[in-house]
């Protein structure tokens, strides 16, 4: 029964039009596909799990590449390169937090 439940249940919510599937490691923006490579779909589906929250560059480092001793422009190219993927309707829902880092923000989509 609960693997039924999980099955269910949508990836994220529906009224965003990034959506991000753990189990099968896919994205959908507004219905097309996205092929990603492992560090942007993680770097993406953690900005997702987390709407709206500002995350240092250090901290996404942390969370996302412990093992890496990337730099901070690390994340900065990563998450260039993400917003290109997602294309010039939806690259601005990953918004620029001035001296900080980055946020989610679903409601910049469209």
């Amino acid at each position: 029964m609960a693997e039924r439940a999980e099955s269910a249940a949508p990836p994220e919510s529906l009224t965003d039009p990034v959506q991000v599937d753990h189990g099968a490691r896919t994205v959908h923006v507004a219905g097309r596909q996205l092929e990603l490579p492992k560090l942007e779909f993680d770097l993406l589906a953690y900005f997702i799990s987390r709407p709206l929250h500002v995350h240092a560059r250090h901290q996404l480092i942390a969370a996302l590449w412990p093992e890496s001793a990337g730099s901070e422009r690390t994340v900065d190219v990563h998450v260039a390169r993400l917003r290109r993927r997602l294309g010039p309707q939806y690259r601005k829902v990953i918004a620029t937090v001035v001296g900080v880092g980055y946020k989610y923000v679903p409601a910049l989509a469209g």
